[in-house]
């Protein structure tokens, strides 16, 4: 809390000098600034890279000039007071001239607000080209998909839409991976969020689909990204739009499987601009049904006899979700220098279950019955505010940002576990803190037309603690007695400071190169405690506090080639994982007897490196993505279940127990497609696949653990048609599916749907109606998992209900006249912890 009090007078000494900074060069004279935004006249779609002049009134050169940017919109600072004239072009328009465009030492800023122009007549089959809105646009560093430009994406919530972004795979728990690697850092709106860093995958199911604007996938960040993240990065951008007055919508579906609404408001004028989303998701009960099979042969052993054990569950379990989450962003421009933006992210959500079965033991030939009943409460809940302040100077592009950022996270998970025979019946109460404090400083300097230089500072402050009470109690949940072996606290501390420098070369004949260095200090502090067990007692764990510092240099190159409509570039990038709390605690975790884990507070950081080649190109409306790529890992974390015999109150229970270790290495090669084509003007098909190679080589003791080793390619595919009816009606139909995925003790369950809509549009497009179906012909989706290693082998297969009918609608209000507002590009971006254990909190080892 002291670092974050002393970053918070850093911004106010920032702000009160901002007068210091002046301008950028002093004078008594007042600039301002002339802005718009450049639309089609036919399309009514922005035009980007359209060529903006300013003239003096009765000049013939150009005081200065720029780009539009892709929405259409510019901006020309550092104006002196006066009368102008403005010359707009772009290929295949006739220039469009205004005057005069009057500014004057009162009123600085002139906004012109939406500049129409029209096609020559010679360019009206390029302009019905032009005016194809991409779902899915292929960029320098990074893949975009235009989520709100999705008509199936209505009605779902973040989780729907990731399933459909090229390169993502999303499994049945909601875990997310970028071809193939769960090891991914996900961010809202360019920074962190300490509900995703707390359980990622529980909170996406609270984001409703209608917030989301577009979602960016980089596979291969440069230097000036956070080291952490070997899978890559995904940036959820939700819908903040930049107009001036007052505008907004409002948004939301009904349906058999969930429930969603969401509203966005905006307010902008003049300097300051005001923004504020909120949002909530509710699901429908949900009931899964399991059928789980563990065999486990362990030779004798000393006094220890040989067991030959077999347990048998069928049971089912009733689970519904809840979601909210909210924001307020608001910004002020000083002058044409200065700025501040400020943003506050409230989240609140979580699910409860309901469930029990069947259970059967056979051990040494000798069968029992028993039934168990289990319920849980888990909820999550937080935020997120972050302060980033923008000093630019006189010339294009060179520029200070200082920001900082708290996050907050309360996880609580409560259960009770009920069984009438063989396992222990226990009540569980598990309650985790999460705060971390950034401070980060970003200049960027552009020399001249062929070298621009990135450079920055950062560090990262992390708190977390865990507070884990277990209770024995009867078989109906009576007479509880504290476990003192499973109760615990622990406390972690993760610092991690960094700096890097990035250059850019624009080079002739459009070569351009990237070039960048990172370097990383991580240092972690474990203390687990466990006040309430005695030494020598039964079970005993010795634990003592940890701590460990690395050191880890990030190198980046990135070359790249446009021709025409072509662009091929090469890569390389490296990164690293650390292990997260959840991998690192050391208390085992006996939540579930038959199948429990514990943490490893000796692992060391996955490290891995990426040689990729990229070739992409526009054919009139269609775009065609092609890569092939190499990735080496060394230090490969995955869970290892061995077979155990503990003693839990007193009882001996035979069980497996997951310990997460570094195993060895694994070579894997790879490529992947995208492409989006019009066959027919109103047709739009859309189709993805990336296939790679999982070929371990586990090391040491891990040798005799394995029983998956080989070269085994794994898959994911996606492909959707979208048809543009007349009269503003609008039908897609979209499937993807995803292979099982490997570790060296077997697979993890396949994934894939499918699902249709359609949707009419009315009020000039105001107005939207929708329905929505998924999986319309199955109710159930069957997710089998198969694990073994000597001495047992494991199998699960669950039949979960994705079947689903919906109703969506949306509707936007006010006046849309699009004006230029500062937009902040960069700020706190924490993409560096491990998502490897997405469905689990951080609050300790009953966060699941």
């Amino acid at each position: 809390m002291k670092r974050f009090y002393i970053l918070i007078a850093l911004f106010c000494f920032a702000l009160s000098a901002q007068a210091q900074f002046g301008v950028g060069g002093g004078g008594p004279s007042v600039t301002g600034r002339i802005s718009g935004t450049v639309i089609d006249s036919l399309t009514k779609k922005p035009l980007d890279y359209a060529t903006v002049g300013l003239y003096r009134v009765g000049g013939k050169s150009p005081i200065t000039g720029v780009l539009t940017d892709e929405k259409g919109n510019f901006k020309l600072d550092n104006v002196k007071a006066g009368s102008y004239k403005l010359a707009v072009s772009f290929i295949g328009y006739p220039t469009k001239f205004i005057e005069p465009v009057t500014t004057t030492a009162s009123k600085p800023d002139n906004k012109l607000g939406q500049i129409f122009i029209s096609p020559g007549a010679h360019a009206l089959k390029e302009v019905a080209v032009v005016g194809q809105a991409a779902l899915i646009e292929n960029k320098i560093d990074k893949i975009v998909y235009n989520a709100e430009k999705d008509l199936t994406a209505a009605g779902g919530n973040a989780t729907d839409v990731l399933q459909k972004v090229p390169l993502v795979n999303v499994d049945i728990n909601g875990n997310v991976s970028i071809r193939g690697d769960q090891n991914v850092k996900v961010l809202i709106n360019g920074k962190p969020s300490g509900a995703t860093s707390a359980s990622l995958a529980d909170v996406l199911k609270t984001i409703p689909a209608d917030q989301i604007k577009s979602i960016e996938v980089v596979t291969s960040p440069s230097a000036k990204y956070d080291a952490e993240g070997s899978g890559g990065i995904i940036n959820i951008i939700t819908k903040q739009k930049n107009v001036s007055g007052f505008s907004g919508s409002v948004s939301g579906g009904v349906g058999t499987r969930q429930n969603n609404g969401n509203v966005n408001v905006n307010y902008n004028k003049n300097r300051f601009s005001l923004g504020i989303n909120a949002g909530g998701n509710l699901t429908w009960p949900q009931t899964s049904l399991t059928t789980f099979d563990q065999v486990i042969n362990t030779p004798a052993s000393g006094t220890d006899p040989a067991v030959e054990l077999h347990n048998h569950n069928n049971t089912s379990s009733k689970i519904k979700r809840h979601g909210a989450i909210g924001s307020v962003t608001a910004g002020y421009e000083f002058n044409a220098f200065n700025s501040i933006n400020s943003t506050f992210r409230l989240n609140d959500g979580g699910f409860n279950t309901n469930g029990g079965g069947d259970y059967n033991r056979t051990l040494n030939g000798s069968s029992l019955d028993y039934i168990g009943r289990t319920t849980s409460h888990n909820h999550f809940g937080g935020f997120d505010w972050n302060i980033d302040y923008t000093h630019k100077f006189k010339k294009e592009g060179h520029e200070l940002v200082v920001s900082g950022q708290w996050s907050h996270s309360d996880i609580t998970t409560d259960y009770t576990s009920l069984f009438t025979a063989v396992n222990p019946s226990q009540v569980g109460d598990n309650n985790g803190k999460n705060n971390e404090y950034t401070g980060q400083a970003d200049y960027t300097l552009p020399v001249n037309k062929v070298l621009k230089i990135e450079a920055g500072a950062k560090t990262i402050q992390r708190r977390i603690n865990s507070n884990y009470d277990i209770f024995n109690t009867d078989a109906d949940g009576n007479n509880p007695v504290r476990d003192a072996l499973n109760s615990n606290l622990y406390d972690y501390n993760q610092n991690v400071y960094a700096g890097y420098s990035v250059l850019t070369f624009t080079l002739p004949k459009s070569y351009s190169i990237l070039v960048g260095g990172r370097i990383e200090n991580t240092r972690i502090k474990g203390d687990p405690q466990n006040p309430f067990q005695e030494e020598g007692s039964s079970g005993f764990q010795t634990l003592q506090p940890f701590t460990a510092s690395y050191t880890t240099y990030i190198p980046s190159l990135t070359l790249q080639k446009q021709f025409g409509s072509n662009t091929i570039k090469l890569s390389y990038s490296k990164r690293i994982q650390r292990p997260s709390l959840q991998f690192l605690n050391p208390f085992i975790n006996r939540s579930n007897v038959q199948n429990q884990t514990v943490g490893n507070p000796n692992l060391q950081p996955e490290i891995s490196q990426t040689v990729e080649l990229n070739y992409n190109t526009f054919v009139k409306s269609s775009v065609l993505n092609f890569s092939v790529y190499y990735k080496h890992t060394s230090g490969l974390i995955e869970g290892i279940a061995q077979p155990i015999t503990d003693t839990i109150n007193g009882k001996p229970v035979i069980a497996t127990r997951t310990t997460y270790s570094n195993i060895g290495i694994n070579n894997s090669i790879g490529a992947s497609f995208f492409g989006s084509i019009n066959p027919v003007k109103p047709l739009t098909i859309r189709a993805s696949i990336n296939a790679f190679t999982y070929s371990p080589s586990p090391q040491g003791v891990f040798i005799s653990n394995s029983s998956a080793t080989g070269t085994y390619l794994q898959y994911s595919a996606f492909g959707s048609a979208s048809y543009q009816f007349p009269h503003n009606f609008l039908a897609e139909l979209f499937g993807f599916t995803n292979s099982s995925r490997r570790t060296i003790q077997g697979t993890n369950p396949s994934f894939g749907i499918y699902a249709f809509g359609v949707k009419k549009q009315f009020m000039d497009k105001k107005l939207a109606i929708g329905f929505n179906t998924v999986q319309p012909f199955a109710r159930d989706k069957h997710f089998d998992q198969n694990i073994n290693s000597p001495g047992f082998t494991q199998t699960s297969s669950t039949a979960f209900p994705f079947r689903s009918f919906g109703i969506t609608f949306s509707y936007s209000f006010g006046k849309l006249s699009f004006s230029n507002p500062n937009q902040q590009k960069k700020g706190v971006n924490n993409d560096d912890q491990k998502q490897g254990d997405q469905a689990g909190g951080q609050g300790g080892p009953g966060g699941r």
